[in-house]
């Protein structure tokens, strides 16, 4: 089976949707989403979107503390252009009608209510209460399904980008997809004259994260098989605070809650956050997810206490009503017990090499969202930026395939799916094995703080393992586990490789072998050639 349009869009979170929504109606669009449309990590941000809106904040302060958190290794010119976009794009989703929070004025007007977050020296975080992801993605799921020129294809796994490779021409070149329909269990090919990844992270290659199950870098994977350089894979984002219970599973506390002045305690009652950066508990993630994992581990304590006791119920209710809701489910009252938190794995940094347009290496392919490499990261992103991120990029994208589409024909017809050589496969628990010890030895030896000697450990696991996925993916018939695994192999791999060739500390890569930064080296991406 063959599908043909003018856009193919994998991945239908904030950054796919708004794609969408901003392309010109005379484009037919096709939006692949692995589960339902709104499935995904856009769904479960509860921070917000930075954006400086404020009498007294500035671009230049956004960029300042963009490029701070950034450890030196953000693009200036990245950083600028994301930030001069913000304010158009809260406008844009204001249209759209997302209901975002207000606070009521002096003079009995209305503005948007704005949160401050870790690193941020204003306040200007846009928010929904505590859940704008959810607030910005049904919004956008909603407009996409009433678009005519939009086709929806939920639960499709995208297995490999067409590239000439298939097709038998020559170069480098994007035609589409082979994607797989799981309702129907067949793998069907999908045309484009632009594609475009939107497939989010690669947070669910370690053992604990607060992502969904889909997040298994499947973007960043098939753009390297295509012949994309990736970057700065190294850095790994670990959320700071994430609720510690055996029934709590992958649930955030947001970073907004220590905005609002939420102090971090040993199991003690003690306060912790003053003996590793002036900052305290509004330093960057990075710092304060490194001094909740050394606390945890000098102490042998299970986890540490985000204490919000200083503020009532009724503030609570308002402010962070699914957090109180959801600790309280737990037996945990936000008003009178102190909230039980460890770090977990949360966004990846690095990414498919893009430039300002979202273009990657491979002419007709595009990549956007958490999947991308921008530069405006760097080694560690600030809070609130990737929604942010998103949209900016989203609508870039956008603007550049309408300005540019018409002058791409439609490529070759690709080849269909072969499958004669494959059998439906009677060892399943092979795939769930190796994916359970992926993701293990890399919580173990590629996590928060890392050494030579446990990278050089991680590297030649994941060898093994990607020998025996390529052995098993030749010879079955590929199902969704198998496309995930095979993908947080590689994933797992360009990890790896990127931390071994960053012989020092800096940001979200802390090891201790180089634990400081190297003053002799010129701050730059780690980029890797496929």
């Amino acid at each position: 089976m063959h599908f043909r349009h003018d856009v193919l869009i994998i991945g239908s979170g904030a950054a796919g949707l708004t794609l969408a929504l901003r392309l010109p109606d005379h484009l037919r669009v096709a939006v692949l989403s692995k589960g339902p449309l709104s499935e995904g990590s856009s769904l479960y941000a509860q921070g917000g979107i930075s954006a400086v809106l404020e009498e007294g904040d500035s671009l230049d302060a956004h960029v300042a503390d963009t490029l701070d958190a950034g450890a030196g290794l953000c693009d200036p010119r990245t950083a600028e252009f994301v930030t001069r976009e913000a304010a158009e794009c809260i406008h844009w989703l204001l249209n759209m009608g997302v209901p975002f929070s207000t606070a009521d004025n002096a003079d009995g007007s209305k503005s948007l209510h704005l949160h401050q977050e870790g690193g941020h020296s204003h306040r200007r975080i846009v928010h929904a209460a505590d859940a704008t992801g959810r607030a910005v993605e049904t919004t956008l799921e909603g407009l996409v399904r009433q678009k005519d020129n939009v086709d929806v294809f939920e639960h499709h796994v995208a297995v490999d980008l067409i590239t000439n490779r298939h097709t038998g021409g020559d170069g480098l070149h994007c035609h589409g997809a082979y994607v797989l329909d799981r309702q129907q269990d067949m793998v069907v090919a999908m045309s484009a004259r632009a594609v475009v990844v939107a497939t989010g992270g690669a947070s669910k290659v370690y053992l604990y994260t607060s992502n969904p199950d889909g997040a298994t870098g499947d973007g960043v994977a098939m753009a390297w098989r295509a012949g994309c350089r990736v970057a700065n894979m190294e850095f790994n984002q670990f959320h700071p605070t994430c609720l510690y219970h055996p029934q709590a599973k992958s649930f955030l506390i947001s970073e907004a809650l220590r905005g609002e002045g939420g102090t971090l305690k040993r199991p003690d009652g003690s306060r912790f956050m003053q003996d590793f950066d002036h900052r305290e508990e509004l330093a960057p993630r990075d710092i304060v997810a490194r001094a909740i994992d050394h606390e945890m581990k000098r102490l042998g304590a299970e986890c540490m206490y985000l204490d919000m006791r200083h503020r009532d119920t009724a503030f609570l209710q308002e402010h962070f009503p699914t957090i109180y809701a959801r600790c309280l489910e737990f037996g945990i009252d936000m008003a009178r017990d102190p909230i039980p938190v460890v770090p977990a794995a949360h966004y990846t940094c690095g990414g498919v090499v893009v430039d300002q347009r979202g273009r990657t290496d491979c002419p007709g392919l595009y990549c956007i969202g958490e999947s991308s490499y921008t530069g405006l990261h760097g080694a560690n992103r600030l809070a609130s930026n990737s929604l942010l991120e998103c949209l900016v990029y989203g609508t870039a994208a956008a603007d550049n395939i309408a300005a540019s589409i018409d002058e791409v024909g439609n490529g070759p017809t690709p080849p269909p799916w072969d499958e004669s050589r494959v059998t439906d496969s009677d060892e399943q628990v092979v795939v769930s094995h190796n994916w359970h010890e992926l993701r293990r030895f890399m919580w173990d030896y590629v996590g928060i703080v890392r050494t030579n000697k446990r990278l050089e450990r991680a590297r030649h696991r994941v060898d093994l393992l990607q020998s025996e996925i390529r052995d098993y993916y030749g010879n079955f018939r590929v199902n969704a586990d198998l496309i995930e695994l095979r993908n947080l192999a590689t994933v797992a791999e360009l990890i790896i490789r990127c931390a071994q060739l960053r012989r020092e500390s800096r940001g979200l890569h802390y090891t201790l072998d180089y634990p400081d930064l190297d003053a002799r080296l010129s701050p730059s991406p780690t980029v890797l050639q496929p």
